[in-house]
């Protein structure tokens, strides 16, 4: 299973492979329909603040299908035609390249969402873009805080507070070492 695939690493798959098939499973052996359309790209610049008092901020690319009722087609599009998409995108809105990669979809019998590529993978003439659905995570304890309470049942996620070390001060002066004329300055 991959991290969170970046635009410009999924753009560069894509690229890599322009005669193949784009498929996409969306569940164990569900796939998007062959008659599948890119409808739109959307860019998604994200500010928050999390349950820690810390402000975060990165960018989403979202790719959206849609499956059209009753359109009836053998083969998904190929890997060029959704360049070509891309490329007109692209034209409008620049995409940031290290933007996350989602896929939002839903049909009749999956309700729509966004979810993150698990992989890429090639098999015979596809390429297949397997993906898992996103979760929610606690960026406080990403950063090795809590997300609950403590040992003392009273702090929520709390920010990770930094231990510095204490430092020993000494009078130099009380030192005899260090007078005029006994030659340590």
């Amino acid at each position: 299973m991959m991290e969170n695939l970046k635009w410009i690493d999924f753009k560069q798959q894509l690229q890599a492979n322009p005669d193949l098939i784009l498929q996409f499973q969306y569940a164990q052996n569900q796939w998007v329909d062959a008659a599948y359309h890119i409808t739109e790209v959307k860019q998604a610049p994200i500010t928050s603040v999390d349950c820690g008092g810390v402000l975060n901020s990165w960018t989403e690319v979202i790719v959206q299908l849609y499956e059209p009722q009753g359109e009836q087609q053998e083969r998904a599009m190929q890997v060029s035609k959704a360049l070509s998409i891309i490329h007109v995108v692209e034209k409008a809105l620049p995409l940031n390249p290290d933007g996350i990669v989602k896929i939002e979809f839903g049909n009749t019998r999956f309700d729509t969402r966004q979810m993150l590529p698990k992989a890429l993978i090639i098999d015979a003439d596809n390429l297949v873009v397997d993906l898992r659905a996103d979760t929610v995570q606690c960026k406080a304890v990403e950063r090795g805080g809590n997300c609950g309470p403590d040992e003392k049942g009273d702090e929520c996620c709390s920010p990770v507070t930094e231990t510095k070390p204490l430092i020993q001060l000494q009078n130099l002066t009380a030192d005899a070492c260090c007078t005029p004329g006994s030659g340590c300055c």
